[in-house]
């Protein structure tokens, strides 16, 4: 008898859900993102009553920890992808537990919880056909870019966290300019509410991520680029339909459009799957057509700076580079003279020759181009030049030829995998791929003048994934004159948002961007002046 009872003891001590269920404790110092936050005792003592209450329930915990598990990876990719700090990760444990059709009671959606508008500001699809926020790999893209929109105002990843639940407005007037640029912060009894609770989750679950799932599941992606069905790809899977339906809320009618990539996801037991640092929008692969990863670059070239003043020079940065929008077509004696530079310095920063044309509404780079890209590979498209993939990625034209041995753009061949930062070895095979895996098309950068008869519609897009601007091509091609638009304007006024001013002129918030050069930031001012065409 004795015997057993010690044996039951052993039993208790070593079992994992009570194992897990101890909490762990709250630290006088937590390193967050960049920072080192300092807690006092009351705010220690705020933040393990949280801690104790997630592990109260070694079940529920349990529950929990497989989904966190199975969705972190992810989740950590694609922050990783985005440049915000891994730390990040556990907001969305916060924010939903990681239910992928949870719905808060002010009606936010989803594994990040966003209301439809500021869903749509940062470019997910939300209707009836289509709801991003269910998506993993869609929405956590959403909240990096509304994160690293926050972070670029604010300068602390901390005060940034909180504005994910204030708003940026919320955020400013709450702190100010206390915290900006700061690096350590004091946490006390007077600490926002929500960077303790989410200080609890880092807490309660930094330990616990990187186990495997409790079932041996480990969930996959596949890319898809419709139109297509759930169905359609179970079959290509070998999964049941149900299945996919169960793991992919975000498309409840079963039908994926073919207006871009989309990430369907499913579970495989015991298989790992690979996961790049950076993920690609690959389609789905056909018979005997191999799967080749690459880097991601839809989101080249990246524009940046205070792109309402993109003309004059100094303003903005293309891929890092600073750059000019070109306000005239022609020679490039207009645009030199736009910039205040030399004819001969414009032309070899931008590797143009002397008769190349300047087209109006493109990107033009004011400093040198680099020597290697940012992103890895350039998958070439149907009628890219060697010109234009230097001028998408900021890469020098002779670095880009020397590093892939290619010399002349009759040697280009659409799918060929370009390198952008190695060099090819000699004789190594160049791999290939569908050219279809580029599935956004970049967006041209509207000038305004005053003429309200210029019609500027065809350069917009309704797909607010896109967001992109497109490189001048070497040739210039005339456009089919089309009726002009209607133009009027919208006066900013306190509360106003993109989503708001698109939905009550019924317009898409991409038009908006465009027709009023409104970059990623969505920042409006009261009084502001905005151009609607219809």
């Amino acid at each position: 008898m004795r015997k057993l009872n010690i044996l039951y003891i052993l039993l208790i001590f070593f079992s994992p859900s009570l194992v897990w269920a101890q909490a762990p404790e709250v630290p006088s110092v937590i390193y967050f993102a960049d920072m080192t936050l300092r807690l006092n005792e009351q705010a220690k003592r705020e933040i393990q009553a949280d801690v104790n209450a997630l592990y109260r329930n070694p079940n529920y915990f349990q529950v929990k920890l497989d989904r966190v598990n199975l969705y972190l990876p992810i989740v950590e990719r694609v922050l990783k992808e985005q440049g915000v700090p891994d730390d990040m990760k556990y907001l969305v444990i916060q924010e939903s537990s990681l239910i992928s059709d949870a719905v808060s009671t002010s009606n936010a959606v989803g594994f990040w919880q966003f209301k439809k508008g500021t869903a749509e500001e940062v470019f997910m699809r939300v209707d009836h056909e289509v709801d991003e926020r269910k998506n993993i790999v869609s929405s956590t893209r959403g909240a990096a870019l509304y994160l690293k929109k926050h972070q670029n105002h604010l300068n602390n990843w901390a005060t940034a966290l909180v504005s994910y639940q204030m708003g940026l407005g919320g955020a400013r007037a709450y702190f100010g300019e206390q915290y900006k640029g700061k690096r350590t912060m004091d946490i006390d009894r007077n600490s926002y509410w929500y960077l303790k609770k989410y200080l609890a989750h880092k807490i309660a679950f930094e330990g616990q991520t990187g186990r495997l799932v409790s079932n041996g599941d480990f969930l996959h992606e596949y890319a898809v680029k419709g139109p297509t069905t759930l169905a359609q790809v179970a079959k290509q899977l070998g999964v049941s339909e149900n299945h996919l339906k169960e793991y992919n809320k975000w498309a409840p009618t079963g039908h994926i459009p073919g207006d871009k990539t989309y990430v369907v996801t499913y579970i495989q037991k015991g298989i790992v799957p690979a996961r790049p640092a950076i993920q690609t929008d690959l389609p789905p692969v056909g018979a005997g057509q191999e799967l080749v990863q690459v880097s991601s670059y839809s989101a080249y070239p990246k524009i940046t700076g205070n792109t309402s003043n993109a003309t004059q020079r100094g303003q903005v940065s293309v891929n890092g580079i600073q750059a000019v929008l070109a306000v005239n077509s022609g020679s490039i004696e207009k645009l030199a003279q736009q910039v205040d530079m030399k004819e001969r310095k414009l032309r070899k920063l931008n590797d143009l020759g002397k008769s190349d044309p300047i087209q109006e509404g493109q990107y033009y780079y004011t400093k040198r181009k680099k020597g290697k890209a940012e992103a890895a590979e350039h998958v070439v498209q149907p009628g890219e030049t060697l010109w234009k993939i230097s001028q998408i990625h900021g890469i020098r034209m002779h670095s880009l030829k020397a590093k892939n041995r290619i010399y002349k753009d009759s040697d280009l061949q659409p799918g060929m995998i370009l390198k952008l930062r190695d060099y090819r070895k000699r004789g190594e095979k160049i791999q290939l791929v569908s050219p279809s895996i580029r599935t956004a098309s970049p967006v041209q950068a509207n000038v305004r003048k005053a003429d309200p008869e210029r019609n500027d519609d065809t350069a917009t897009s309704n797909n607010p994934s896109q967001n992109t601007v497109r490189l001048p091509d070497k040739s210039v091609t005339a456009s089919t004159p089309t009726a002009p638009p209607r133009v009027f304007e919208h006066v900013v006024e306190p509360g106003d948002t993109l989503y708001a001013i698109a939905r009550k002129h019924q317009v898409s918030v991409s038009q908006l961007r465009d027709w009023n050069l409104i970059g990623e930031d969505n920042l409006l001012k009261v009084g502001q002046k905005i151009v609607i065409r219809k």
